[in-house]
């Protein structure tokens, strides 16, 4: 099926451009929605969410840009709607806590080996690192890094220019590696 006749069929609610979309798209959204997020069901929520926005909103879509760009705007907007909202709700539980109003306690963590634990302590400080990186050079990073769109393709669903995008992939590159330099010890004696 071609972009435009999948275009079409969209904006007809067509079922097979539906299941097209849905079986040509999906994995990518809740990969990219998943590296903002950094949780599995979180994320395959915003893949939904993102999948009924391209249905609802198809007949706005202008053919200026690629459908795939257009996807991962929505993607990105939707990743970052759901992290502020996630801020929001950590500091009214951080709040309740405070106040002595929450007093639901954590599960306790399984047990894993040593090589998962590790792993699993690496993988977190990763995600954390990255989801510290400035706002665009993270978008930049996750788009780049994650799920390995070249610089163009960025820069068109960002709506930047390409040496930005470039500029914004690098600092990032920077940025990580001051902050994890001291964890992941193998990458101490590298320069920048």
């Amino acid at each position: 099926m071609t972009e435009q006749e999948l275009i079409d069929g969209l904006k007809c609610m067509n079922e097979v451009a539906i299941g097209y979309l849905v079986g040509n798209y999906q994995n990518n959204i809740s990969k990219t929605a998943y590296h903002f997020v950094n949780n599995r069901e979180d994320a395959e929520d915003i893949t939904q969410e993102v999948l009924l926005e391209v249905l609802r909103s198809i007949g706005r879509f202008r053919s200026n840009a690629a459908l795939s760009t257009w996807i991962y705007r929505i993607t990105v907007n939707r990743s970052l709607d759901f992290l502020r909202k996630q801020k929001n709700k950590k500091m009214f539980l951080r709040l309740e806590t405070i106040l002595g109003l929450n007093s639901v306690k954590d599960p306790p963590e399984t047990l894993l080996t040593e090589d998962q634990q590790l792993e699993k302590e690496n993988r977190m400080v990763l995600d954390k690192a990255v989801n510290e990186l400035p706002g665009n050079q993270k978008i930049a990073f996750v788009l780049s890094k994650y799920d390995e769109l070249s610089c163009r393709e960025i820069a068109d669903i960002m709506n930047l220019s390409l040496s930005s995008v470039e500029s914004l992939v690098h600092r990032a590159k920077l940025n990580l590696q001051k902050k994890l330099v001291f964890h992941f010890t193998e990458y101490a004696n590298k320069e920048s």
